[in-house]
Parts: C-alpha cells; sequence; structure tokens
C-alpha cells in the first residue's frame, strides 16, 4: 500500500460516495465532475491495493474492504475539518451549501435566515432552490440539498428535523371586497372571487376545509404558484385569500388588508428545519443550529 501517496481528497471523495450512493451524487457534493471522481477511485484502488467497489451492471456499492476504510478513517476527515475552522474559525470557513424552502418559509423566515449564515460564514457560497416540500425532501435524501425548511410532518429514518414554529392563517382581503363578501353572503351581492396558493400548498387544502364548513365547497378557487402575488392581487381588491399571518403582518397593520369576521378557523400550518441525520459535516451542523433557533413567527414587520 502506497499511503503517502494517498491524499485526503482520496478518502473525502470515498466518503461521500458512501454517504451518497453514487459517484454523481458525490461529484455534485464535491463541486466535482463524474470523471475526476472515477479517476480518484481509481488511483485509490491501485494505492490500497484492493477493490473498494463491486458492480453488477449499473449498480455499484463498497466492498468490505471500502466500508472498513470508510469506517476507520471518517473520524480522522472530521477531526482535520475540525482543526482547520478551530484556527480560523467558521469566518474563514468555505464551500457552498445548499438550502431549499417552500414558498411559505421563502417569503417570511428565510431572507432573515440567509443574512445571518452569510454574516458569521461569509466565505461559503448559499444556493437557494424554492420548491414543494415533497421535491425538497428528496433532494436532501439524494444529498444534492444540505438544509431544508419544510412544512411538518415530516418522519424518514434517514433525516433529523426540528420545529420551528407553527404559523396562523387568516382569511383576508381589501376593507371594500370585505363588505362585497358579506353582501354576498347574505344574498344581496354577487359572488367574490377566492385566492389560493395552488392545490399542492397547504393552504389550498385548509382553504377548501374552510369553504366546505361554510356550505360553499362549490366555489371557484383562483390559484397562483406565488405568495407575494397572492397578497398584492387581494391588496389590489382582487378577492379573498388565506394567508399566513407572519407573511402579511405589515399590511394587516396598515390596514391594506382586512381579516374577515365569522370565518371558520383553519389549522395552522407546522414548520421543520430538516437535514440527514447522519451528517458529520461541521459547516453543515453549525448551519443546522442556527436554523433550530428560529421561530417562523418571530418575523420583522417591514
Amino acid at each position: 500500500m502506497s499511503i503517502n501517496r494517498i491524499a485526503l481528497y482520496h478518502l473525502e471523495t470515498l466518503f461521500w460516495i458512501d454517504r451518497l450512493g453514487t459517484f454523481a451524487a458525490a461529484a455534485e457534493r464535491l463541486h466535482a465532475t463524474q470523471p475526476a471522481v472515477s479517476a480518484r477511485m481509481r488511483e485509490l484502488e491501485a494505492r490500497v491495493g484492493t477493490a473498494l467497489f463491486r458492480r453488477d451492471g449499473r449498480l455499484m456499492s463498497l466492498t468490505p474492504a471500502a466500508r472498513k476504510l470508510v469506517r476507520e478513517c471518517e473520524p480522522l476527515l472530521r477531526q482535520m475539518e475540525a482543526a482547520l475552522l478551530g484556527s480560523g474559525g467558521f469566518g474563514e470557513a468555505r464551500g457552498v451549501v445548499r438550502i431549499g424552502a417552500g414558498e411559505i418559509a421563502a417569503a417570511t423566515i428565510l431572507p432573515s435566515f440567509i443574512v445571518r449564515v452569510k454574516q458569521d460564514m461569509p466565505l461559503v457560497g448559499l444556493e437557494v432552490e424554492i420548491d414543494l416540500t415533497a421535491r425538497l425532501i428528496q433532494q436532501l435524501l439524494a444529498g444534492h440539498t444540505d438544509l431544508v425548511f419544510a412544512v411538518g410532518p415530516v418522519a424518514h429514518p434517514a433525516l433529523m428535523s426540528h420545529p420551528i414554529g407553527a404559523v396562523k392563517l387568516l382569511w383576508l382581503a381589501r376593507a371594500d371586497v370585505v363588505q362585497d363578501f358579506a353582501a354576498y353572503r347574505a344574498g344581496t351581492g354577487a359572488a367574490v372571487p377566492f385566492w389560493s396558493l395552488a392545490s399542492h400548498s397547504p393552504i389550498y387544502q385548509r382553504m377548501r376545509a374552510g369553504l366546505a364548513q361554510l356550505r360553499m365547497s362549490d366555489a371557484l378557487l383562483n390559484l397562483s404558484n406565488n405568495a407575494r402575488m397572492m397578497v398584492d392581487i387581494a391588496k389590489a381588491g382582487g378577492g379573498v385569500g388565506v394567508f399566513p399571518e407572519p407573511m402579511v403582518r405589515s399590511e394587516v397593520s396598515r390596514g391594506e388588508l382586512v381579516v374577515l369576521p365569522d370565518m371558520p378557523d383553519l389549522e395552522p400550518v407546522n414548520f421543520l428545519a430538516l437535514t440527514r441525520a447522519a451528517e458529520t459535516d461541521p459547516i453543515l451542523q453549525r448551519i443546522y443550529s442556527e436554523a433550530k433557533q428560529l421561530n417562523m413567527s418571530d418575523i420583522p414587520q417591514r
């Protein structure tokens, strides 16, 4: 074995292949090309003098020798990372962290969190993706995303999660639309448009349940896939909507939107911060620790 010719990047690459399951996912995590990852593994196999991968058609798995190498070298890699961070602190940490969030979290808690992370780790690059909770979870499990803010509950043995608060939902409209809606319910006015986020959103399901309580199940819901656009439509007098309270706190305080009276209470939306259960990267652990301190209700006035 030519141990003097084994570099840290060889062991780190093997570690991420084991963690994420494929050369492609490891390459993406390490910001390298797949051919570069394959070349590193060929070099490592040559230098340890044994096969590290068992291939069966398109499937690949680690050999017992590779698993032993990962298990015994992982603590060394983590000690090296901790030592490097300890010498310069997180202010000198480098890398790229990918954060995923759903529409509501992105419009409320995410901006201030991003600012806080950048203040703590100015040299760490951030990539933010806004998507559906289901797709964000898939990205997290595949190693394409490092931290996710999602609607709960989420239960998966490969993930760890921490609740970051529940968001109250409000029935809101412009003041004149509130009056129009009262006339409509009394049978003396025309129908008023309803607006909701798209059908995959928890807001849609809760709004449907509320309309059913009002015996308005046949009401046509107009949909938007952008929460901020929906707020602007309501402010312009476009109809009645259901909105997360932190997102519209300023509009309500300024009287631009008004709470509709005598409407059904809607189940709050619970939010979680999630990362991989086996995550050992100190930068990601630090960012997840920061995320756990968040509270969805602590949204500053705009």
